[in-house]
């Protein structure tokens, strides 16, 4: 009976030690089998994790340069883009969830995240108040200013000690002013990218935008 009962004990311990993370649910999952690197992703206000922006970044990150990669259903339902900041707290587990999901589960070591408007200030505002998140970069796309904390792109980058791609497509002028008034923020490790003719949701212009976010994370080893 002794020997029984080390034995258990030992057993306990060694299976107590293993940490598991479930992916996050209803997250669309691509593997970069042994790559260390990964992208997370947001979508925009309502949408879905293979809607336009997301859907074509992942799938490009993924084939050309061979990183996992973790599309979010991020919350969504609120009456109004305002109303979203409700759901700020939700985004963060999701993000969360997909961090540890990578890193445990899938040994990536250099995350990413990228969130596209309503995504993106989700993403932006995660970053400021997690500022242990592990993550090696934030990529915002057609985020904006407006609406304060925690909806407020520039707030948010202004407090980001990460580096930061900023991308946005030129032919939206609301998407415009706001990259022009972070125009102040770039530096050594905060990058602006205009995609030149692109609307807010870059139809047409998927290619673009994809070299733009792969040229930014080739950059960054």
């Amino acid at each position: 009976m002794k020997i029984v009962f080390v034995v258990l004990i030992s057993v306990g311990l060694s299976l107590s030690s293993v940490v598991y993370a479930d992916r996050p649910d209803n997250s669309v999952y691509l593997d970069g089998g042994s790559s260390i690197y990964g992208l997370i992703l947001a979508h925009g206000r309502g949408k879905h994790p293979t809607w336009l922006v997301v859907d074509p970044v992942r799938r490009g990150i993924h084939d050309e340069l061979g990183y996992h990669t973790i599309s979010l259903q991020m919350p969504t339902g609120y009456s109004g883009w305002k109303q979203y900041a409700e759901g700020f707290p939700d985004a963060y587990r999701t993000i969360e969830e997909a961090i540890a999901y990578l890193k445990n589960e899938k040994r990536v070591s250099k995350i990413f995240l990228l969130g596209h408007s309503m995504g993106g200030r989700m993403a932006s505002a995660f970053v400021t108040e997690h500022p242990d998140s592990g993550l090696s970069g934030l990529i915002v796309a057609g985020c904006r200013n407006n609406g304060g904390v925690p909806l407020a792109c520039d707030q948010s980058l202004d407090m980001v000690d990460l580096p930061v791609l900023d991308i946005w497509g030129g032919k939206n002028g609301k998407d415009s002013r706001a990259a022009s008034q972070r125009a102040s923020m770039v530096s050594s490790t905060y990058t602006q990218v205009e995609i030149p003719g692109a609307n807010h949701k870059f139809e047409g212009r998927e290619v673009e935008l994809v070299n733009g976010v792969k040229n930014w994370l080739k950059r960054q080893d």
